[in-house]
């Protein structure tokens, strides 16, 4: 199907002829006459014929790509043999578009090829196709073979094998376990027609016309129709990705929670965007389960509200002032202080050296007054030029907004780019040095990211430091479908590193002051049970208050189908023993097709 952005069209299904350098070549077997699908699948991932000729292959067009970069067409055997490792379908690259329709009886010679989406330094596993093929067709109108059902218990509990330990962990030349392993089923399946039913939307249609769905309603069901990734070992195997051959004005808008009715079926492919992907040419009918932004309660006289929402590399620009401004003001009901991440510079992406940001930050406080919220005031610092990582020349940073009528800012000149923030000892209690400022700017651990920035606030006479934070990014690591198993996450390094950092400075204000109220905050990159999260809690220093939410509700971002922790609020001892504090991960933006935002914001609420 078309996509709307035809730049990650390309990336999403870029095939083999133009990448020679991503192609998989396996020893394999001499030229081979007459082998059937299922041969040249074989029972691992990788096929035994890989770099080699075949003649004759037969099989069943079952789905034409037109579009993209790998035009092509999916056979299948009619003729099923008895192992359920091997699958029966595969991906017959053309190149150009096909002359083939859906019902025509093929032969295909060519050469087999093993194509990794995203290229072998992805880690992503490969799809095997047959490429540079001479096709004949014997007839016309046949029947397409039945789709294979793919549902709860088709699709086995445990996820994926461990990955052999001579191979550095690949999954590739493992005998495929279908019945005990889902990424073994998905694979046995590849290339093949397969379909699902009435199943549940779990990720909403994004900008590229895809969605995911579950075939598992019940596998760690969030309240509001989604599935929670709860943990490292719980990687919800019903996820499946939906995208469609047919023209993207027909693909189904849909938000988390809604329904596809009926079948939806098609060849199942391989993408470097998620992995096993159900490319239909039937789509279900969507049915609405009319999911609703969620909105806050509001804070209470003697209640600080403290909140925390990434905007998404907001710049002067963008469309999207009056709905963050809205939603700041309606859903967050004003929150005495917000941590934003992604604030851009004056001119966004054009990359001249601007780096400060007061035009994009005065058009949305002007925005939330518009829209009957407080005139905020705010604090920051401009980062050093294209040094804190995000979109080149955007120059990302935090900004701290804070509504002068119920909180003010303690001033403390001194603070810039470079500068570091300490903690002293100001009356009996801890102070910084510079307000605001950063933590150790110029340590390692912050190399093309966004350093914290840190903030002293007084509420109602009592003091509150606020670490406005936006960690590295998960850049690099492999996805779940990857073929080294157990994935690797390799960005969580420099997270670690950083989160090191900023527990070291809360514990100093913790030395200084037993019983200081400390909050770290902002878009952390990382699970709520990640080593990260671990790191920055030390010895109790921090506490994430998103865990004291109910497993289901604990999300702020929709990722391939895993509703999960990126966001967090970490309150120091004084906040977490006063019992007296509520959280709220607000879902405005994650669950649906139109957000401004691809985080949802967070807000806690306690008595200082």
């Amino acid at each position: 199907m078309p996509s709307k952005s035809s730049a990650r069209l390309a990336a999403l299904t870029v095939a083999a002829a133009c990448s020679a350098a991503t192609t998989l070549v396996l020893v394999s077997p001499a030229h081979a006459a007459a082998v059937r699908i299922h041969d040249v699948q074989g029972t691992t991932r990788t096929s035994p014929y890989a770099g080699q000729k075949v003649t004759d292959v037969a099989g069943i067009v079952t789905g034409v790509r037109t579009y993209g970069s790998s035009k092509g067409f999916w056979i299948q055997d009619p003729n099923p043999d008895d192992d359920p490792a091997t699958s029966e379908g595969v991906f017959v690259f053309t190149s150009s578009t096909p002359k083939v329709a859906v019902g025509d009886s093929v032969t295909v010679s060519g050469t087999v090829s093993e194509f990794v989406p995203g290229g072998t330094a992805s880690g992503n596993q490969s799809v095997t196709e047959i490429t540079k093929p001479t096709v004949t067709v014997l007839s016309s109108g046949n029947a397409v073979p039945a789709a294979t059902v793919i549902d709860a218990r088709s699709v086995p509990a445990a996820y994926a094998p461990a990955g052999d330990p001579a191979a550095n962990n690949s999954v590739n030349g493992l005998p495929l376990r279908p019945s005990t392993y889902a990424l073994d089923h998905y694979e046995s399946l590849e290339g093949m027609n397969v379909q699902v039913a009435d199943t549940r939307v779990v990720t909403a249609t994004d900008p590229y016309t895809e969605l995911w769905v579950t075939v598992k309603p019940r596998e760690n069901a969030s309240r509001r129709g989604g599935t929670v990734y709860g943990s490292y070992d719980a990687q919800n195997t019903g996820r499946l990705q939906i995208q469609s051959l047919g023209a993207t004005a027909d693909f189904p808008v849909a938000n988390v929670g809604d329904v596809l009715e009926g079948t939806t079926a098609g060849p199942l492919d391989y993408n470097q965007f998620g992995g096993y992907t159900l490319v239909a040419n039937q789509l279900g009918t969507l049915r609405s389960a009319g999911l609703e932004r969620e909105s806050t309660e509001k804070q209470k006289n003697g209640e600080l509200a403290v909140a925390t929402y990434n905007v998404e590399n907001l710049d002067p620009s963008d469309a999207t002032f009056e709905a963050h401004a809205s939603a700041i003001v309606n859903n967050l009901k004003s929150p005495d202080i917000v941590s934003l991440e992604e604030i851009q510079d004056n001119n966004g992406a054009t990359d001249d050296g601007t780096v400060a940001a007061d035009v994009t930050v005065n058009k949305l406080i002007d925005a939330i007054v518009a829209a009957g919220g407080p005139r905020y005031d705010w604090r920051s610092i401009d980062p050093a030029n294209d040094t804190d990582g995000g979109e080149p020349g955007g120059n990302i940073r935090q900004v701290f907004l804070f509504n002068p009528e119920r909180v003010s800012f303690t001033d403390r000149a001194g603070g810039d780019a470079t500068t570091a923030v300490g903690v002293q000892r100001l009356r009996g209690k801890a102070a910084l040095t510079v307000s605001p400022g950063r933590i150790d700017p110029a340590d390692t651990a912050w190399k093309s990211s966004r350093k914290p920035l840190v903030g002293e606030f007084v509420f109602r006479g009592r003091t509150v430091i606020v670490i406005a934070n936006h960690f590295n990014s998960k850049g690099g690591d492999q996805g779940l479908t990857a073929q080294y198993q157990p994935p690797v996450r390799s960005s969580e390094t420099q997270r670690h590193q950083q989160a090191t950092l900023v527990n070291a400075f809360v514990k100093d204000v913790l030395d200084t002051q037993k019983n200081a109220d400390v909050i770290a905050l902002g878009d952390i990159n990382d699970f709520e049970f990640s080593g990260t999260a671990q790191i920055l809690e030390g010895d109790g220093e921090l506490w994430s208050a998103i865990k004291s939410l109910p497993k289901s509700e604990r999300y702020t971002y929709d990722y391939q189908g895993n509703q999960q922790v990126l966001d967090q609020i970490l309150v120091s001892p004084s906040i977490r023993r006063g019992c007296d504090f509520e959280y709220d991960s607000v879902h405005i933006n994650s669950e649906f097709h139109d957000q401004i935002s691809d985080h949802d914001p967070q807000v806690l609420r306690f008595h200082p």
